[in-house]
C-alpha cells in the first residue's frame, strides 16, 4: 500500500460542493492519504474549517492571507486571520507569497503581507507555503535577506529553473510538483532530473492546474497520483519509490 499526500488542495471551494463526499472516496482509492488545504482569504475561512473538521485525519488546515487577495486595506484582514492561530490548529502558515502574473499595484502591500507571515511562521515554528507565480526570485531574495535560522517551507506549485531549486535548497525548503509537470511544453521534467528528490512534494492545487489526460476539466486530489506516475518516470524511481519519498518530505516538513 501506497500512501500518497496531496500538499496543496482547494477542495473546500463551491466547485466541489456536489461531491465533495465522492471526491474524497476517490482520492482514497488512489491511496491519497493525507489532502492538505492551504487558506485563501477571510471569505474562505468558514468553508475551510468546514471540510477539515468533516474529513478528520484526512484534510488539515492552513491558514493565511494569499497574494491575490491583498490590497490597500489588507492589515485588518491579516489580523483577523493571524488571530486564528490563537483558537485553531493549523499545519503551516499558508497560502502567503507574492503574485506577479494578475496585478503588480499592491506589490509594496503584498511584500509586507508576506514578510509578517513569515515572522509569524518562524516565530510560531510553522512552515511556509509560498505561492511565487512569476516572483520565485523576488521571494528568494526577501528569505534570504532575512536569513531565519529554523525557517521551512515549501514553493507552492514550483516552476522555476535549476539555479532557483538551488537556492530553494539552500534555504532548507522543499518544491510542491504539481499537474505542470505532465504538460506537454513543460520544462520541469528537465530541471527536476537533476534534483535530489528529498526536496520534492506531491500536489494537485485542485481544482486548478489539471494534469494530463485530464487537463482542461476540474483538477482533484486523486490526479495527485497522474503527477506522482510523471514524477515517477523522471526520476527513473518505481512509483512506490516515489510516493515513499514525496510523503516522508511531507512528513517531515507538516508533520514533525
Amino acid at each position: 500500500m501506497m500512501d500518497l499526500v496531496d500538499t496543496h488542495s482547494h477542495i473546500y471551494l463551491p466547485d466541489f460542493d456536489d461531491d465533495l463526499e465522492d471526491l474524497v472516496g476517490r482520492a482514497r482509492e488512489q491511496e491519497v492519504g493525507k489532502i492538505l488545504l492551504p487558506n485563501i482569504d477571510r471569505s474562505t475561512i468558514d468553508r475551510l474549517h468546514q471540510t477539515a473538521a468533516a474529513y478528520p485525519h484526512i484534510c488539515y488546515p492552513m491558514m493565511g492571507l494569499h497574494p491575490c487577495s491583498v490590497a490597500a486595506n489588507f492589515e485588518e484582514e491579516l489580523q483577523e486571520i493571524l488571530s486564528l492561530f490563537h483558537t485553531h490548529s493549523y499545519i503551516a502558515v499558508g497560502e502567503i507569497g507574492i503574485d506577479l502574473h494578475w496585478d503588480t499595484s499592491f506589490l509594496e502591500e503584498q511584500k509586507t503581507a508576506f514578510l509578517r507571515q513569515v515572522d509569524f511562521a518562524h516565530q510560531s515554528d510553522l512552515p511556509i507555503v509560498i505561492h511565487s507565480r512569476k516572483s520565485i526570485d523576488l521571494i528568494l531574495d526577501l528569505l534570504e535577506d532575512k536569513a531565519l535560522t529554523g525557517l521551512r517551507g515549501v514553493f507552492h506549485c514550483f516552476g522555476g529553473d535549476l539555479i532557483q531549486t538551488q537556492r530553494i535548497r539552500d534555504l532548507g525548503f522543499m518544491m510542491g510538483i504539481g499537474g505542470v509537470l505532465t504538460f506537454k511544453n513543460s520544462t520541469l521534467p528537465e530541471v527536476l532530473s537533476k534534483v535530489d528528490p528529498t526536496s520534492l512534494i506531491l500536489e494537485t492545487d485542485a481544482p486548478y492546474l489539471t494534469p494530463h489526460p485530464h487537463r482542461g476539466k476540474r483538477n482533484e486530489p486523486a490526479y495527485v497520483r497522474l503527477v506522482a506516475d510523471k514524477l515517477s518516470e523522471v526520476l527513473n524511481l518505481s512509483l512506490a519509490e516515489t510516493a515513499a519519498v514525496t510523503s516522508a518530505n511531507a512528513e517531515r516538513l507538516f508533520f514533525p
